[in-house]
C-alpha cells in the first residue's frame, strides 16, 4: 500500500480539494518525520518546511505553524491567538485527539476538531512552502497566502523565533 492510500493522507487531500486548492499530496521516498528530514527529502531549505505544532492554552488545543528553521515563541502564542494563559506543548495523545493525526505527520488541514491557528510570518521568505500531509512520508506544497486561506489561521510576526 502506498502512503498516498493512508486514510489520514486521503483526509488531507480531501480537505485540500474541498477548499479549492490545486495542491496535491506528494509521497516522499525518504521519511519526513522532522523538518530536517523533510527538507532533505524534498531538497529544499529547512525554513520552507512548515512545522505543525500543537499546544494547550488554558485547556484548549491550539496550533502554531512555524518555519522549519525557527522555534515557536510559546510566551507570545496565547496573545497571538487572542487567548490568555500560558501555552504548553501538547502530548501525543492530545495531538491525536485534537487533530486526528499522529506526531510526525500532523497536517495543518483536515483536523477532526477546529483549532485556533497562528502562522509564522517568517514563512514568507519562501514562495513555496511544504507542510505535512498526515503521514511521515507525505507533504503538500502551498504558499503562506493559501495556508492562511486553508486554515483560517492568523499570520503573526515574531511567533517564529530563531532557533
Amino acid at each position: 500500500m502506498s502512503a498516498l492510500d493512508n486514510p489520514s493522507v486521503q483526509r488531507v487531500q480531501a480537505a485540500l480539494e474541498a477548499a479549492g486548492s490545486a495542491a496535491r499530496v506528494i509521497a516522499l521516498v525518504d521519511i519526513a518525520r522532522s523538518a530536517e528530514d523533510a527538507a532533505r527529502a524534498i531538497g529544499t531549505a529547512l525554513g520552507s518546511i512548515v512545522k505543525s505544532l500543537v499546544f494547550m492554552v488554558d485547556g484548549q488545543a491550539v496550533m502554531a505553524l512555524i518555519a522549519g528553521d525557527r522555534r515557536c515563541d510559546i510566551a507570545a502564542l496565547p496573545a497571538a491567538l487572542g487567548l490568555t494563559g500560558k501555552a504548553k506543548r501538547a502530548d501525543a495523545e492530545i495531538v491525536r485527539a485534537a487533530t486526528g493525526f499522529a506526531i510526525g505527520g500532523v497536517a495543518p488541514v483536515g483536523h477532526v476538531n477546529q483549532l485556533p491557528i497562528a502562522i509564522d510570518s517568517s514563512l514568507r521568505r519562501f514562495d513555496a512552502i511544504y507542510a505535512a500531509a498526515g503521514h511521515p512520508h507525505c507533504v503538500f506544497p502551498t504558499s503562506v497566502d493559501e495556508l492562511r486561506r486553508l486554515t483560517g489561521g492568523r499570520e503573526v510576526v515574531g511567533i517564529g523565533v530563531e532557533a
